[in-house]
């Protein structure tokens, strides 16, 4: 793999427990990462933090226990939290940083970066005070105020955890309702209390430059951001909507996708995206048996280009949960009006379906289905043991949804036992907030992140032809790796209907092919990636590539 630093701006109201389950999968990996992102509300508890300094809870805000040294802080909006996952040297030229010793001078560094970063932007009287962790506002006058605070943990010589950084005023509210890093008689500040007037991309733009400099040093600088949302003043009149056009065109508009120069629906594909029909003995058998039962695939759904090579291959992708989806994906097919009540009858009629086609491999994926407390996770396992009950010998793939991140919800589906774990990326970073506006970048690399950590294969899949460059689908392929994706797939994204976002350009199959390549050089155990490549196109064949 490249030695690159990585370097992400993953957003805002990123859940504390996404990020963690990022950093966890990121500290097992190698390379090095900074994670730079606002929190929502979120109260951490250090391993030697005292409940008394927690005052209140307010409404909305979780209060969680980290693995990293320290007492209570708060994490929210207007703070810039950063987490750098690194592998740092020891101070005495060992191999790798262990002892105390070493875990004082990273934190020193950490310090000196963000004093540096303060100074940048304008903000001169900062410094350290003694034997207290963090950067401080006039540190040798008579009414210091904490402006960074810092806790993290160093182990095996990787870091983990990391430093917050107050930009706006308002989220200095926060902090009332705790004694700050149990520190009762020093305040708390901002820059822009200190009369600093700068955007978070300002000041993400200068922590990424300066920890370039210090931990990217000799390396290449590879940097992804969530799109940056404008103000009202920024956008065009066809962002405004006084033009033609969609929200989702808008977003597209914003996240830098000119959808003036957009293929039209009209437009003939080229002779590499043509499809020939074929219905097979196959094909009419499967799609007997999925009327018989009454049930749904994603290949009728969603509209895949695959399904009579698939179907008279006697493989087919079972869609529970119903046909309705409860978020609105600017790029899916599927219907997302009001969905009905699960069927409890369905994990037996799949297993059925599985039965009567002999598979040897299942793929079972399901709509998101955010109506319910835990988002159909009980009803996917519950899938899952008829399958297994009825047919011990099969290998069970599971296509997920996000599932809010609800660390439950997610264990509910990986305890079931599910030999491959499938959750699709999408699409880059910085379109995400336009293709799925409901769902986030951060969120899915948590979700395949605990897969992993479940001892699970774990899959994702992307589309191109959103507006996507190069670079930027080969960040996203190296995220996936370094979170431990064994199987990735990547397929040209074609536009369902005229109301479905565009078709930014069309990938060619040179193209796909150097994907390909590039993905295997990452240490995939399998890269599917051709223009009709789906997400459980050749599954069996993906499956069998990660068991070898």
């Amino acid at each position: 793999m490249e030695d690159v630093f990585e370097i992400r701006w993953l957003g805002r109201k990123v859940r504390y427990g996404d990020a963690l389950a990022v950093q966890h999968a990121l500290h097992r990996s190698v390379g090095d990462h900074l994670l730079l992102l606002e929190h929502s509300p979120t109260y951490t508890l250090g391993l030697r933090a005292s409940m008394d300094n927690v005052l209140d809870v307010p409404a909305g805000a979780d209060l969680v226990t980290a693995d990293r040294g320290g007492d209570v802080t708060y994490h929210g909006p207007g703070q810039l939290t950063g987490y750098p996952i690194l592998s740092v040297p020891g101070r005495n030229g060992r191999t790798a940083a262990g002892g105390m010793s070493d875990t004082f001078a990273y934190v020193d560094g950490i310090e000196e970066l963000l004093i540096e970063v303060c100074r940048e932007l304008g903000l001169t009287d900062v410094g350290r005070i003694p034997r207290c962790t963090g950067v401080w506002v006039a540190p040798e006058s008579e009414r210091p105020r904490k402006i960074a605070a810092i806790g993290v943990k160093l182990t095996r010589g990787r870091s983990m955890h990391g430093f917050a950084l107050n930009v706006d005023v308002d989220c200095l509210d926060g902090f009332r309702h705790i004694v700050p890093c149990g520190i009762a008689d020093k305040g708390v500040t901002s820059l822009e209390s200190e009369g600093v007037d700068v955007t978070m991309r300002e000041v993400v733009d200068a922590v990424s430059g300066r920890a370039a400099a210090r931990w990217g040093r000799n390396r290449t600088i590879s940097r992804a951001d969530a799109v940056w949302r404008e103000t009202t003043a920024d956008l065009s009149p066809f962002s405004l909507g006084k033009g033609p056009g969609t929200r989702a065109l808008a977003r597209l508009e914003q996240a830098g996708v000119s959808t003036s120069t957009a293929i039209s629906i009209s437009q003939r594909k080229p002779e590499w995206l043509r499809v020939k029909a074929s219905m097979g003995p196959e094909f009419t058998q499967l799609q007997r048996t999925i009327r018989e039962l009454n049930l749904v695939t994603v290949c009728e759904e969603a509209g895949c280009p695959n399904i009579h090579e698939c179907w008279n291959d006697g493989t087919a992708t079972f869609m529970v949960l119903g046909e309705r989806c409860t978020r609105a994906c600017g790029f899916c097919l599927v219907d997302t009006r009001l969905p009905a009540p699960p069927d409890p009858g369905e994990p037996a009629r799949v297993a059925e379906a599985v039965a009567r086609m002999g598979l040897q491999h299942a793929v079972i994926t399901m709509v998101a289905r955010d109506d319910l407390v835990d988002g159909g996770a009980s009803h996917v396992a519950s899938v899952v043991s008829a399958i297994r009950l009825r047919i011990a010998s099969t290998r069970i793939e599971v296509l997920i949804s996000d599932h809010k991140g609800d660390a439950v919800a997610l264990d509910i589906v990986n305890e079931s036992g599910p030999d491959v774990v499938n959750h699709n990326v999408e699409t880059v970073l910085r379109l995400q907030r336009a293709v799925r506006p409901s769902a986030s970048y951060a969120r899915s690399l948590s979700v395949l992140a605990r897969a992993k950590s479940a001892g699970l294969t774990a899959k994702s899949g992307m589309m191109v032809g959103l507006g996507e460059t190069v670079d930027e689908v080969h960040q996203t392929l190296r995220d996936l790796r370094h979170v431990g994706v064994d199987i990735v797939t990547i397929g040209q994204y074609l536009r369902p209907t005229s109301n479905h976002l565009p078709v930014a350009r069309w990938w060619t199959p040179a193209e796909f092919d150097d994907l390909r390549a590039y993905g295997s050089s990452l240490g995939f155990a399998h890269v599917e990636a051709s223009p009709l490549t789906r997400s459980s196109y050749h599954a069996k064949q993906g499956a069998d590539a990660a068991r070898r």
